[in-house]
């Protein structure tokens, strides 16, 4: 847990070197799993797969948020237990019903945004309303950011899984990680075009399941049809054969 806690420490704040850093706690065959990850998710996490997205995503929304937001509500020697609890908890549920990670996703930050700004005393008052207001949102636009945040975690596992797998063996891995804006641009530049892709040009789920329907009334209705021309044959061998 420490070590996880350690590579997502850099998530909590704006450190674009720590965030691609995360690749160099991953060996060589785990890099080439989240490589593999992040491709199926960047075109196809926006549906059902998005439960693949939204337990991983909850688990690091509790470790990265939880212990901090722990100790901002007074309980800093909880933060351990809260993000054990959190992680575990939000892992579960993505799994489950990921619209309640999709929540916590959009609700968190913009609670701390919002707490940030009423500031002081009135931190809590800040937080509560964005929370409910920001993740009130985000279940709203659900299959949208199904999409963009599936499109972003498969671009960035993929981006991450590739450093890793390829750090071993190529010197761009250390030219990426010592330069994070190009990475982190390489990465948007993914994120845009599965996100593009999932919402615009792949069905969505109900069209997907329209056109299972009606594929399945077509395959129905030409079996129904040779059915007919068969027993019509056999009618018509028999009448030539009474003849």
């Amino acid at each position: 847990m420490e070590t996880l806690q350690r590579a997502f420490e850099p998530y909590r704040h704006w450190d674009p070197v720590g965030w691609v850093a995360l690749f160099r706690f991953l060996p060589v065959y785990a890099g080439l799993a989240c490589a593999a990850f992040g491709a199926v998710m960047l075109f196809f996490g926006g549906g059902k797969l998005f439960r693949l997205v939204a337990g991983p995503l909850g688990a690091a929304i509790g470790v990265v948020w939880a212990g901090a937001l722990a100790a901002r509500l007074g309980f800093a020697g909880l933060q351990q237990q809260a993000t054990l609890v959190a992680g575990g908890g939000l892992f579960a549920l993505g799994l489950l019903y990921p619209p309640v990670v999709v929540f916590f996703a959009f609700g968190v930050p913009s609670g701390l945004v919002a707490g940030q700004i009423a500031g002081g005393s009135d931190w809590l008052l800040g937080f509560v309303p964005g929370l409910m207001v920001g993740g009130a949102i985000g279940v709203l636009v659900h299959r949208a950011v199904s999409a963009a945040l599936s499109a972003v975690v498969g671009a960035w596992a993929l981006v991450i899984g590739l450093l890793a797998s390829t750090a071993p063996f190529l010197t761009v891995a250390d030219f990426l990680a010592d330069n994070p804006i190009v990475t982190l641009c390489l990465a948007g530049a993914l994120a845009i075009g599965g996100g593009v892709y999932q919402v615009f040009v792949r069905p969505s789920p109900q069209k997907r399941e329209e056109l299972r329907r009606e594929k399945a009334m077509r395959q129905k209705a030409e079996a129904e049809r040779k059915a007919l021309e068969e027993r019509w044959s056999s009618y018509s061998k028999t009448n030539k054969k009474k003849e």
